[in-house]
């Protein structure tokens, strides 16, 4: 597996710190499950991080200090996972983890696909934090994900497969990085399904009208 497009350096270091919401959280522990560079790339932040708490000069705590980390606790949610762990090699894709387990694998390894239309199948994850979406998308060899937009970032990291986008090439383990300002139609390379992790904060933008009104029934 060579990956070629990595987690950018602020999202890392935010997942090194703890400080990203849930879904992102996932998709870089998947990736780094995945990519033994940015292994040693979480590995360093997580040192400087600790070097730079070691290099602090101690506070005395307040009183309300306990119930402020409870608090925390209770509304910032990060995901927990040796990111130094085997993928979980599956039939259809490789699902390391903690991917495996917000996918509610079957004890046979079959993953619970529905259609999402166009032929495409997707396997909505529930997560806690509900101000995100994610989802595991298979996309029909050498067929395209009609045209859109998006209203905030989407995250996508292929698992299997591959797909095109412009002159840029996604396999397996790769992520792309799609925000506001990018409009584009993706396919699936031919000769495989295209198996990826997409994290979205905002709903898409579909150029085609029918697809918009489709939209609130797949939930995309």
């Amino acid at each position: 597996m060579t990956i070629q497009h990595h987690i950018n350096d602020p999202l890392l270091v935010s997942y090194a710190s703890g400080g990203l919401s849930e879904g992102w959280s996932l998709l870089v522990a998947t990736h780094a499950a995945l990519c033994p560079t940015c292994r040693d790339r979480v590995s360093a932040a997580e040192a400087i991080g600790g070097a730079l708490i070691e290099a602090l000069e101690p506070v005395p705590l307040s009183h309300c200090a306990y119930a402020d980390v409870i608090g925390r606790l209770d509304t910032n949610i990060t995901v927990e996972t040796d990111v130094a762990e085997k993928p979980v090699v599956l039939a259809e894709s490789p699902l390391p983890e903690p991917l495996r387990s917000y996918a509610l694998v079957s004890q046979d390894e079959v993953l619970p696909w529905r259609r999402l239309g166009l032929g495409a199948f997707h396997i909505p994850i529930l997560m806690q934090d509900t101000t995100m979406s994610a989802r595991l998308l298979r996309i029909p060899a050498g067929r395209p994900v009609p045209e859109h937009g998006h209203g905030g970032l989407e995250l996508t990291l292929v698992l299997s497969g591959a797909f095109m986008d412009g002159e840029d090439r996604f396999g397996p383990g790769d992520v792309q990085e799609a925000n506001e300002d990018l409009i584009h139609t993706p396919h699936a390379v031919a000769g495989e399904d295209c198996i990826c992790l997409a994290i979205t904060d905002a709903p898409l933008r579909f150029s085609s009208r029918i697809v918009r009104m489709m939209q609130p029934l797949l939930n995309i």
